[in-house]
């Protein structure tokens, strides 16, 4: 009897190692460009340095509201300070103080004394209907 030797096919370990190879170019290709790969972590460090300057002026903006707001504290309020500050803010004024205007470019008073006023100078800035 006699035996016949079958020859080993050349198309399996070509097909293994080109779908080897395959592999190897993918992860190959995601290392460098993939989501997480070398040119996106260069990205996402340089959008974390944004995002720490960001956040380090949010966080001087929040510790300039946190001081604003710790001066409404009752033991640290001045009356004569907050109704200087709301008559400013509301543009009012009691009867019996004095009101001297500046104009606003140069920050001087404009009075009799020192410059003639016509009218029309003061009535853009004051609003009409206060009393």
């Amino acid at each position: 009897m006699s035996t016949r030797l079958k020859r080993r096919s050349i198309w399996r370990p070509l097909g293994l190692t080109v779908l080897l190879l395959a592999a190897q170019g993918y992860l190959g290709f995601n290392v460098i460009g993939g989501q997480f790969g070398i040119e996106s972590q260069k990205q996402m460090h340089a959008d974390i340095d944004d995002l720490k300057a960001t956040s380090s002026s949010l966080q001087a903006q929040i510790d300039a509201f946190q001081h604003r707001a710790s001066l409404f504290d009752t033991s640290r309020l001045d009356p004569d300070i907050l109704t200087e500050r709301a008559r400013a803010l509301l543009a009012m004024a009691g009867p019996d103080e004095v009101l001297i205007l500046t104009d606003p470019k140069t920050g001087l008073p404009i009075s009799g004394l020192s410059q003639q006023s016509t009218g029309t100078e003061v009535s853009g800035i004051i609003p009409a209907g206060i009393d």
